[in-house]
């Protein structure tokens, strides 16, 4: 499978995106909602491998609804995925990025996050609904600059 990932806009209502982040246990209650940019990937050969997305405010961005097909994983489609969505992100002009996530933490190291105590994230990343309501008081938050 080809390690090369392309972005496709998609909306918080595609059926796919959905379905792909109930499988996978990741909140979909805020999917419609302002400042959310969502993408599918594909590899050069048109084969959907995944889906991810980003909430803008200003120049921090909180990553979220990363999710990978099953038949792709360990495979380093995820990585490239990540890359992509950052360089997404950077193309909004944002700077930094920052995650929540409660099982994730090793896969998300590995494409350069790195563990940061939430007093350090700005207030608009703490007031998400992510934050503050659909990821558990045990999800770890996770930064990194993006840059090109």
């Amino acid at each position: 499978m080809s390690a090369i990932i392309i972005a496709h806009e998609t909306v918080g209502s595609d059926v796919g995106l959905v379905k792909a982040l109930v499988r996978d246990g990741l909140p979909v209650d805020d999917l419609n909602e302002p400042q959310r940019r969502f993408f599918g990937f594909t590899t050069l050969a048109g084969s959907h491998v995944g889906y991810g997305g980003f909430e803008q405010y200003g120049r921090d961005v909180l990553i979220r609804s990363v999710t990978v097909e099953p038949s792709c994983r360990s495979k380093g489609i995820g990585r490239n995925l990540v890359a992509v969505l950052l360089r997404q992100a950077f193309d909004a002009d944002a700077r930094t990025a920052w995650l929540l996530t409660t099982d994730a933490q090793a896969f998300f190291e590995k494409t350069g996050f790195n563990l940061v105590s939430r007093e350090t994230a700005p207030a608009a990343i703490l007031a998400t609904r992510q934050a503050v309501e659909l990821c558990p008081a045990t999800a770890i938050l996770l930064s990194r600059p993006i840059t090109p």
